[in-house]
């Protein structure tokens, strides 16, 4: 895979100061209209109404964002933007921009639904940055970036916030407000930013705020989806105070899909690959990550490692789009088999299979390898440790979407984190819609093999999640679990040092109350040097 150490946008020397009204101070000091952007300026309808968003920082910059848009979710998904628009970008030392330490101009066009991907360079390292974007008279929103420390730095702590599948439908983000608040180095957003589907019929009964848009299927739809999200005030002022690094799963573009195979029996790999192209595309215009781009055959790399110091390195995996088709899935073009029986799915056991796709695999058997840091982070998708339903005999059945439907795979790599001995890995994932404590074995199959690795699942940010009662009746038989609960919705704070990492479980008392409150549900300590949690 190719570096994400991308070459900068053209940078120019600092000029004169602007028109003062269009130097409205920063992120605490800007009135409401900049913070949020949800006004008009200078006579016309506002441009900057989906915010600011910064992302995948370096030691000498990041990648700042925007995004223009006059109507956000216009049917051709172009937010009612015609012709190229120039942007001005500026990158100052202090919030009320008395001292641009970068700019330069942009096009923003078409091609990329107006948005833009700054990818900035020559900044001092370790240190917070403002910036801010102008167009058409206007001034964006200011958002608070961040360098990386040098990779040989030794730096005493790191905040982390982390979430996963924010179902507009479901209720409001309040859970990014309280992320926000929280002002963390650094956002994890592990899959599920958007969804695709809208609900109809019986299941729009509990619908808290409608997507009043038709299923995702297209580029426009898609957008859309994006844009919709973004107007979210807590999710912009998230994005506006920490940057963050970002993966997908599997509602940016199809529930449960796997690789080139829809889970719409019938749908030819070929067909879905246009379909998924254009989610894809779509993600890419509204995330601040490095270039990037879809290739001959359709995909688009976006796994990456971040150095952070001494202290952490992050391993950011892409969980879809290289991996086999889900085992005994229905037919010869996919088709969802979600949970089976291991003798009724002899397939589930084939070790050509793989979950990353072999070079992802390589990429990061080569990583670890190679790490020097205190802590090696996995931020990933799916649930890695394994839950078995059933009684552990015969009848046992697996959900076959995440890691269980790739144990080979997964074989493979905790083998890899046993010998390669990486310090203190910890696997942070997403997807289910509930927290949990997990040990990662050895050997997935015994629970009794050592303890690999340390995983932590986040809880959603608004979706709903699976039954309770059923999934704890099959804890006996998941001694590797050590805590689960999918009754409440929130997100992980996390906090580390050289000595520990404390990862503390984030609960939003009613998704449905767009100024709910939070309160920590529990708290798990991982020593450096002792793989797995412990109550704290």
């Amino acid at each position: 895979m190719r570096s994400y150490r991308s070459k900068a946008a053209p940078m120019l020397k600092p000029t004169v100061p602007m028109n003062r009204r269009l130097l409205l101070g920063g992120l605490v000091a800007a009135p409401l209209v900049l913070r949020f952007g949800h006004a008009q300026a200078q006579g016309g309808a506002y441009v900057f109404p989906l915010g600011v968003a910064s992302g995948d920082p370096a030691p000498d910059g990041f990648v700042i964002w925007t995004r223009l848009a006059m109507n956000p979710v216009a049917p051709d998904g172009l937010g009612g933007m015609g012709g190229p628009v120039a942007v001005r970008w500026d990158i100052a030392a202090d919030e009320g921009f008395h001292r641009i330490v970068a700019a330069g101009e942009a096009t923003a066009d078409a091609s990329n639904a107006h948005s833009l991907h700054i990818e900035v360079e020559g900044l001092r390292l370790d240190r917070p940055y403002w910036y801010r974007f102008t167009a058409l008279g206007q001034q964006s929103p200011v958002g608070r970036a961040r360098t990386a420390p040098a990779p040989n730095a030794d730096i005493d702590r790191l905040r982390l916030a982390v979430a996963s599948c924010s179902n507009w439908e479901s209720g409001y983000f309040s859970a990014y407000g309280h992320m926000a608040d929280e002002a963390p180095d650094l956002t994890l957003f592990l899959g599920d930013y958007i969804y695709e589907y809208t609900r109809t019929g019986a299941q729009a009964a509990n619908v808290v705020r409608p997507y009043g848009l038709e299923e995702a299927t297209t580029l426009a739809g898609y957008r859309n989806r994006y844009a919709l999200h973004r107007t979210d005030p807590d999710l912009q002022r998230l994005h506006a105070v920490a940057p963050c690094l970002a993966v997908w799963d599997d509602h940016e573009i199809q529930d449960d899909y796997s690789g080139v195979w829809s889970k719409t029996p019938g749908v030819s790999p070929n067909d879905f690959l246009s379909r998924r192209a254009a989610g894809y595309k779509a993600f890419y215009e509204a995330m601040p990550i490095r270039r990037t781009r879809l290739d001959a055959r359709l995909q688009m790399p976006i796994y990456r490692r971040v150095r952070y110091g001494r202290l952490a390195e992050f391993f950011m995996l892409d969980g879809r789009q290289y991996r086999s088709k889900q085992a005994c899935s229905d037919g010869p073009n996919g088709g969802k088999g979600q949970v089976v029986t291991d003798a009724a799915c002899p397939d589930r056991l084939d070790p050509a299979r793989t979950f990353l796709g072999f070079e992802q695999e390589r990429w990061l058997c080569d990583g670890l390898a190679r790490s020097q840091a205190q802590w090696n982070i996995l931020g990933q998708d799916l649930v890695m440790a394994g839950l078995r339903f059933g009684d552990g005999g015969a009848e046992t059945r697996y959900w076959t979407d995440t890691w269980d439907g790739y144990p080979v795979a997964r074989d493979r790599m905790t083998e890899a984190l046993a010998t390669l001995k990486p310090r203190n890995p910890v696997v942070l994932s997403g997807d289910y819609h509930s927290f949990w404590t997990n040990d990662v074995k050895r050997v997935s199959a015994d629970p009794a093999s050592a303890t690999v690795a340390t995983e932590f699942v986040g809880t959603s940010i608004s979706s709903s999640g699976p039954p309770y009662d059923a999934l704890m009746a099959n804890m006996p038989n998941n001694p590797q679990i050590k805590f689960f609960d999918s009754r409440v919705r929130g997100y992980m704070s996390i906090e580390m040092d050289r000595h520990r990492m404390n990862t503390r479980y984030r609960a939003i008392s009613d998704v449905r109350d767009p100024k709910a409150a939070v309160s920590t549900l529990n708290s798990w300590v991982v020593e450096d040097g002792r793989p797995g949690a412990q109550a704290a």
